[in-house]
């Protein structure tokens, strides 16, 4: 059985942050495993509380998992300082561990901020080098290119740039564009569009957590970069079409359609 771990904070209501991130690696039948960042007070309607591990217990779990069940591969979500994010890149390079997602969780699905200002230099420079793949949507690539981006051609050129960040690929992620909900993925200097109809389903609580945890999925079984995000694309667009509508805000996403 492939193991993943996922770095990440909680979400109470389950449906992002390491509960997405488990339920999917689940669904992909795998053995899921999470070293928790912070916890949150957060439903669908937004986020209410964050309360942050220290970073000495953030590197006491990861220690903990890579010294008994080593991971095939790495998802790291929400990071929400510097001192947490520098144990990290730390404990990931003393394991030399593989196949490390990194989904720069800046701001929540409901609006609410995740990431201290202090932390995108953090960010950038400590993880981002790690990486196989990030993931940022396109709030997310304005913040780090520096560009703003309105169409498929702005998103190109905010790869370009992100690219310069990390020796692995970027995947900036269409959910915000307004014609489509097309991907695109910088890998190797090559550029490659994963197209998809926008499904209507305002319920779209956690689909940034879900993607990136279904690519290390992939990737855990040895997968390549397009072949690991064009199925995570195929897993995420049918737990949007199950039509799930849970919460009195933006739901989460049914997670384990496939067992239906």
């Amino acid at each position: 059985m492939k193991k993943v771990l996922t770095i990440a904070g909680s979400d109470c209501s389950g449906g992002a942050g390491i509960q997405a991130d488990i339920k999917t690696i689940t669904a992909h039948k795998m053995y899921a495993m999470s070293a928790i960042t912070a916890l949150t007070a957060q439903n669908t309607t937004g986020v209410y509380g964050v309360l942050e591990a220290t970073p000495e217990f953030v590197a006491n779990q990861l220690d903990c998992i890579f010294q008994d069940i080593r991971p095939d591969a790495v998802k790291i979500g929400m990071v929400s300082n510097v001192e947490i994010i520098e144990v990290i890149a730390m404990k990931l390079r003393e394991y030399s561990a593989e196949n490390i997602v990194v989904d720069p969780v800046m701001v929540s699905t409901s609006g609410s901020k995740l990431l201290n200002d202090n932390a995108n230099d953090a960010l950038t420079t400590l993880l981002f080098p790690l990486a196989a793949v990030i993931t940022p949507n396109i709030p997310e690539a304005q913040c780090l290119s520096g560009l703003t981006i309105k169409n498929k051609v702005d998103m190109e050129r905010a790869a370009d740039m992100i690219s310069d960040m990390t020796k692995g690929s970027v995947l900036i992620k269409g959910g915000h564009l307004d014609e489509s909900a097309d991907d695109l993925l910088k890998a190797e200097g090559k550029t490659f569009w994963f197209e998809s109809p926008r499904i209507e389903n305002p319920n779209t609580h956690g689909t940034g957590c879900t993607l990136s945890s279904a690519i290390a999925c992939n990737l855990a079984l040895g997968l390549n970069i397009i072949e690991s995000v064009n199925k995570a694309k195929e897993y995420i667009t049918g737990a949007l079409k199950a039509g799930l509508s849970i919460g009195k805000g933006r739901g989460p996403l049914n997670h384990c359609f496939k067992l239906q």
